[in-house]
């Protein structure tokens, strides 16, 4: 729980009345029902404690993920995973591009950290420049993430490659954060070069691919097992409940869910960019679920008062008041926000 601390964070509807919330980039069709149904079937177990190994549901996510067992360990969702991470690795210099997600600092303690900033005049996209970056800078472990939050953008597969081979030679490790792939046309996840490079951790969430935020579930891949027990001891031995163990095996047999999502999102971007480009705005080009953008200082605070929530960006370095990350959400909704946006 956040206690006397600013929360960094979309996704505070606890504070006032919110009618919509486009601060939150979780999917818009909300929570399967399978899952929902799954998490209620486990409520009479509720007395016994939960698996601390969650064996179903690591198989279950290798059989999806085609990666053996021994690649899996779950968290109580992405957070958990990347604090866990970062109390493992204990880096004394991280790298990270910027903007990007912030949760990558705030887990970072007593670490200094290098900022490669991702140019505006080229969409905030990553380019080759990170090579030499990462070759003066030589950090302990680089942080990515594909597409990139809250940029949207996905990463040349190409470029990819060449960062990981970067790093196999200046030894460095590489935390690629993919939670935000399933929600993408056309992005390709890097877990085939797992066995290849041990140095590569992935990282996977529930959260928004199949609106679990509520629930707390994700899971990391990596082919070195002594970083997986390292992670493993630095949390508590039942930090998956019963019921997102549940729910997350139900989760992962939704394949028509996601396609139904990747569908609605790609079609929804396109009106809602092409009508933030007519108020005026400036518009990064998005491959997710989520657009950045750039407007009048003060947007979301005049929409907040019409019980709307936007993602206020001001606090990612590489990114100035003005700029803004909206959800990708359904038809009517988008509608309404774009007509409130008119408004203001």
């Amino acid at each position: 729980m956040l206690y006397n601390t600013k929360n960094p964070h979309g996704g505070d509807i606890y504070a006032g009345k919110v009618l919509l919330d486009f601060s939150a980039n979780t999917n818009p069709f909300g929570t399967p029902r399978a899952v929902q149904e799954a998490i209620a079937e486990a409520l009479p177990r509720l007395h016994r404690y939960p698996d601390p190994y969650c064996r179903k549901l690591v198989a279950a996510i290798a059989e999806r993920e085609t990666v053996p067992e021994k690649y899996i360990l779950c968290g109580n969702g992405a957070a958990d995973l990347i604090y866990a991470y970062a109390r493992a690795v204990h880096p004394q210099k991280a790298a990270m591009p910027a903007p990007t997600f912030s949760e990558y600092a705030l887990g970072l303690l007593d670490c200094e950290i290098s900022y490669y900033f991702l140019q505006e005049s080229k969409d905030f996209a990553l380019d080759s420049g990170i090579l030499d970056f990462l070759r003066l800078e030589k950090p302990e472990v680089l942080f990515l993430c594909d597409p990139n939050n809250p940029t949207g953008r996905l990463a040349d597969p190409k470029l990819i490659e060449a960062i990981l081979e970067c790093c196999r030679d200046l030894k460095i490790r590489l935390f690629l954060d993919e939670c935000f792939l399933d929600l993408t046309k056309n992005g390709s996840s890097r877990k085939g070069f797992l066995s290849s490079y041990p140095e590569l951790f992935l990282l996977k969430a529930f959260t928004k691919s199949y609106g679990m935020a509520g629930v707390r579930l994700g899971y990391g891949l990596s082919a070195d097992s002594a970083l997986l027990e390292a992670m493993s001891r630095s949390q508590q031995p039942w930090n998956i409940s019963s019921l997102a163990q549940a729910a997350g095996i139900a989760a992962l047999e939704q394949r028509e869910f996601l396609q139904k999502c990747v569908e609605t999102v790609e079609k929804e971007r396109v009106f809602l960019s092409a009508s933030l480009s007519g108020l005026g705005f400036r518009v990064i080009p998005s491959d997710t679920n989520y657009i950045l953008f750039q407007a009048r200082v003060g947007l979301a605070d005049a929409l907040r008062e019409k019980g709307i929530l936007i993602r206020n960006c001001d606090n990612y370095p590489g990114l100035c008041p003005g700029w803004y990350r909206i959800a990708v959400r359904l038809p009517e909704e988008n509608q309404a926000l774009i007509r409130a946006m008119q408004e203001v």
